[in-house]
């Protein structure tokens, strides 16, 4: 009978919390899990009809925010460098370079409900800049006679949708999704003669974590 008690006592106290969401003058931090998928494809390389392939790669995602209104925001997305491998079908060859890129970008957002919501779904759009580094064929594609790999930055258009749940009046649980244009030319060289590739990325990132606002 204590037990029960106490049980419904904590289930009052915890009921009885008050609870709220962003407001206007909030700065919002996430951080989380951030894994980023991208929808890619190639202009042919080499002059045949196979395509240049970026695999998938998860790292520690982070957003900073500030609530301008009680539903509007800018907020800003970055990240511990991405790691990808490219790859190609061509003459078999499969893995052949590795590149890490920052993708930092900037959104203005619009969240739905009210300030004293528990449950907040947002949606934005902005701007993302991409900048590749540490680019590299690998030994097999140096073997091969390809050399000299670098990839242009990228501006382009972004958008985004989301939920917090506000688990107390500062901490809450967050999910959300974004789709950004990234397109670079790949430049490199091939037995020394100058090469070019147009390479779409177009990724999905999938975010999973935490948030606290103040």
């Amino acid at each position: 009978m204590k037990k029960t008690m106490f049980s419904l006592a904590v289930l009052a106290a915890l009921a009885s919390t008050n609870v709220a969401a962003h407001k206007e003058g909030d700065f919002i931090v996430r951080a989380g899990l951030a894994g980023v998928v991208p929808n890619d494809s190639s202009s042919g390389i080499l002059g045949s009809n196979e395509e240049l392939e970026v695999d998938s790669n998860m790292q520690l995602g982070l957003t900073l925010g500030y609530m301008f209104t009680d539903n509007i925001s800018f907020e800003v997305l970055a990240a511990t460098p991405f790691s990808h491998t490219i790859s190609t079908d061509l003459a078999g060859l499969g893995d052949i370079a590795d590149v890490d890129h920052l993708p930092p970008t900037f959104m203005l957002q619009y969240y739905f409900g009210t300030s004293e919501s528990t449950f907040r779904p947002y949606v934005g759009a902005g701007i993302n800049y991409t900048t590749f580094f540490s680019e590299g064929f690998n030994s097999k594609a140096k073997s091969a006679g390809l050399s000299d790999l670098s990839l242009d930055d990228s501006w382009g258009l972004a958008v985004n949708a989301g939920a917090d749940y506000m688990v107390n009046e500062d901490w809450f649980l967050n999910a959300s999704i974004w789709y950004a244009d990234i397109e670079t030319d790949a430049h490199y060289k091939f037995n020394g003669a100058k090469q070019t590739t147009k390479v779409k990325i177009d990724p999905w990132v999938f975010m999973i974590g935490g948030g606290y606002k103040f």
